[in-house]
C-alpha cells in the first residue's frame, strides 16, 4: 500500500480522500483536515480573500494542496476566468472546474464543462472536472486534456449517496483517467463502496461539514477510503445470483 500513490497531473499524494471546505466554520477546518488525512482540499476563490475579513487560507495546513473550484460559474467563460483569477491569487494550477446553470438541481453543464477544460488545459492547468455520469462525456473530457473525471454519485449535498453507481463503473473501466466520485457521498459505508468500485479517490463535503462530531467523522471516512481501497487491489471475493456455496465441508467430517 506504501507505492500506492494517487498520481494527479503528475502530483502524487498518499491519502485518496479529497476534502471540500465549502460549509466549515474556519475554527474547524484545520481539525477536519488533520484528521481526514487529506492531502488536497477544494476552496471556492470567493472564501480566499485578503484584508480585514478572516481568510480560509490561513486555517489551511501549509503541506495541503489546493484545488480552488469554478463555484459560481455557469459558463465556460466565467469558469474559465474563475480559474484564472485563482491562479494569479496564488492557489496554483490544479482547477476543480464546475459549471452550472441549474438552480433547483444543482446539476453541471457537461457541455460547457468539456469548453473550459479544453481551453485552461491548453493554459497549463490542472483540470479537475466535475460531471454528470455520461461514457461520452468522460471521453471528450479526457480527450480535452483533463487530468481527471469527477462524476457526481448524487445532487450535491444531498448525501444521498451514489446514486449513479452503474454509469460511475461503465466510466471507471472505459476511462484511463483517475475517477474521483464527488458530491453526494453522505456516509463512510458508501465512500467505502465508491473505492470498491474502483474509484481513484472520494471527495466529501456536506457530510462530514454537518456531522455531529467534525473530526470524527472525517476520521471515519479517511478509515473507510483506505478500506474500500484495500479491498479493491485485494479483489473482491465472487458472488452466486443464484443458490450458496458452503463455506466449510458438508462431507466426510462424520466418516471415521
Amino acid at each position: 500500500m506504501e507505492n500506492d500513490k494517487l498520481i494527479l497531473g503528475g502530483h502524487e499524494f498518499n491519502s485518496r480522500f479529497i476534502l471540500g471546505s465549502g460549509k466549515y466554520s474556519l475554527d474547524l477546518i484545520k481539525a477536519a483536515v488533520e484528521n481526514a488525512g487529506a492531502e488536497i482540499i477544494t476552496l471556492a476563490l470567493r472564501r480566499a480573500v485578503t484584508g480585514k475579513v478572516a481568510n480560509i487560507l490561513d486555517y489551511i495546513p501549509k503541506n495541503v494542496t489546493l484545488l480552488p473550484n469554478t463555484s459560481g460559474a455557469r459558463n465556460a467563460d466565467e469558469a474559465v476566468r474563475i480559474a484564472r483569477l485563482a491562479r494569479e491569487a496564488g492557489c496554483g494550477d490544479f482547477i476543480k472546474i464546475e459549471v452550472i446553470r441549474d438552480s433547483k438541481y444543482l446539476l453541471p453543464d457537461n457541455y460547457e464543462t468539456i469548453k473550459a477544460t479544453e481551453a485552461l488545459a491548453k493554459e497549463g492547468f490542472i483540470v479537475l472536472p466535475y460531471m454528470y455520469p455520461d461514457l461520452n462525456v468522460a471521453r471528450s473530457l479526457r480527450d480535452a486534456g483533463a487530468a481527471a473525471i469527477m462524476p457526481l454519485g448524487s445532487p450535491i449535498g444531498s448525501n444521498k449517496g451514489i446514486a449513479t453507481k452503474e454509469f460511475i463503473k461503465i466510466i471507471i473501466n472505459e476511462i484511463d483517467l483517475p475517477v474521483i466520485v464527488d458530491a453526494g457521498i453522505g456516509r463512510p459505508s458508501q465512500a467505502c463502496e465508491a473505492m470498491e468500485m474502483g474509484a481513484a479517490a472520494v471527495m466529501s463535503n456536506t457530510a462530514i461539514a454537518t456531522a455531529g462530531d467534525i473530526p470524527m467523522m472525517a476520521n471515519a471516512f479517511k478509515k473507510a477510503i483506505e478500506a474500500g481501497r484495500q479491498a479493491y487491489l485485494s479483489g473482491l471475493g465472487r458472488v452466486i445470483e443464484n443458490g450458496a456455496s458452503a463455506s466449510s465441508p458438508l462431507t466426510g467430517f462424520l466418516e471415521s
